[in-house]
């Protein structure tokens, strides 16, 4: 059996204790209901129009998911990976990794991602999605932050359900320092 290496070992023990000590703010039953409100909404409102929809990697996977599975219409599904956390916990400046592969001109677009924070990411994504010609943008976020330091005053997804407090959170695609993104429901730190 191979030995633990003692820096992955220690990460292991600080990754747990983070967990074991962390404050669930939203629980899975009430993400679950979460998605269903929002599918409901997406249902009523894109489920006659052939929509895509892209994933922002990689916090939006999850949600993307879950949410996929609930929408009874056809639809097609692409991702784009842009970050500003880059494995921290603070944003930063915004990096490209991965630009989307099906085409967004005349088409109705829906972005989806883990939360809304400050909003520089998604301002930034929408932008694109313009550019690209898309003929309608919506955006779809499990958990928008409360705060007053939006990129864009007022900024709102167009499909959210939950909101949480002004703290660092993780789980259900969020990370805690590139963990946790597993997590089944909605945490935060002890003391963040």
């Amino acid at each position: 059996m191979p030995k633990l290496d003692p820096a992955s070992h220690e990460s292991l023990a600080t990754m747990r204790e983070i967990m074991d000590n962390a404050d669930c703010l939203i629980s899975q039953a009430q993400v679950e209901r979460a998605l269903d409100r929002m599918a409901e909404q997406i249902t009523e409102n894109l489920g006659d129009k052939l929509p895509v929809f892209y994933c922002v990697m990689n916090g939006g996977l999850i949600t993307t998911g879950h949410l996929l599975t609930r929408l009874g219409f056809p639809l097609e599904v692409d991702y784009l990976h842009a970050t500003r956390y880059r494995g921290g916990t603070r944003g930063g400046e915004l990096f490209w990794r991965v630009s989307p592969e099906v085409p967004m001109a005349g088409r109705h677009v829906v972005i989806v991602d883990d939360i809304l924070d400050e909003g520089a990411t998604l301002s930034a994504i929408l932008d694109y999605c313009k550019e690209a010609g898309a003929a309608s943008i919506s955006t779809a976020v499990l958990v928008d932050k409360r705060h007053d330091r939006k990129a864009i005053p007022d900024l709102k997804a167009d499909y959210c359900s939950l909101e949480v407090e002004d703290r660092y959170v993780f789980g259900f695609g969020m990370d805690y320092k590139g963990y946790w993104r597993n997590a089944p429901g909605i945490f935060a730190p002890k003391g963040m």
